[in-house]
């Protein structure tokens, strides 16, 4: 792997990292980083999904004294979405990657709506916490689906998803979306690793950028206002959606 290549995984993690803490969106960089990189596009989405993990991990740390009492909701959800990210990830890699690769710029198109249109999806109001209903344990499964197969704009969609099946405040929702896509990204890692789907090499060099990003996109957070990060982003995966549609 030569120096350039070695010092654009770094900046991508770095940018993802600090993308995700100022308004989301990350995984799209990952993602582009790694397929520019050179990985068929199953193993980039794979690779990319392991260099997000420890981002779930610390938000939901943050998230803890939110996320008391909420471990009811928190469990029927849960294994909603491991049934249905397993589901996902297995749905990837039975497919091969030329017929992969015809879908990725369609999805990049799609997640790049959900995340530009991300502020309207967002509950406007804090309305009344309840058990998860029917309908949004079906939505969270379809979710949780999507995001084991391919995952860029999932938190988005999931904060909708889960205004519907537990309602409560936004942080309340949060809490429980950030848990969730530790289940959701555990559950996919785990098929791909047993499919051999990742390249433990790319995604140890963006791991690390990845977590300092994060760090330091709490800092940029006070100085950048999110409507700039966010449509930066949307550059970002319409550019990859050309990209992949030009040269597929």
């Amino acid at each position: 792997m030569s120096v350039a290549l070695i010092c654009l995984l770094f900046v991508a993690g770095f940018l993802s990292g600090a993308v995700n803490a100022i308004a989301g969106g990350g995984t799209f960089l990952t993602f582009g980083a790694l397929t520019l990189a050179g990985l068929p596009p199953i193993s980039a989405n794979a690779t990319s999904s392991v260099t997000q993990f420890p981002g779930y991990i610390t938000s939901t740390l943050a998230y803890r004294r939110e996320f008391a009492g909420l471990w009811k909701s928190a469990l029927a959800l849960g294994i909603v979405s491991a049934i249905g990210a397993f589901g996902g990830a297995l749905f990837l890699i039975s497919l091969s990657n030329p017929s992969f690769r015809a879908m990725v710029p369609w999805l990049l198109l799609a997640a790049t709506a959900v995340f530009a249109a991300g502020p309207k999806l967002r509950p406007k109001t804090a309305g009344e916490s309840h058990p998860a209903s029917p309908l949004g344990l079906v939505l969270q499964a379809a979710t949780s689906f999507y995001g084991g197969f391919f995952g860029a704009g999932m938190g988005i969609m999931m904060l909708a998803s889960l205004g519907l099946a537990s309602g409560g405040d936004y942080h309340r929702l949060n809490a429980l979306k950030n848990f969730l896509s530790i289940v959701i990204a555990a559950v996919a890692i785990a098929v791909f690793v047993g499919a051999g789907a990742l390249s433990w090499l790319h995604a140890a060099i963006m791991i690390p950028a990845v977590a300092l990003g994060g760090y330091a996109g709490v800092a940029m957070a006070k100085k950048v206002p999110q409507p700039v990060m966010r449509w930066l982003v949307v550059a970002a995966g319409v550019g990859l959606a050309i990209y992949y549609f030009v040269t597929g």
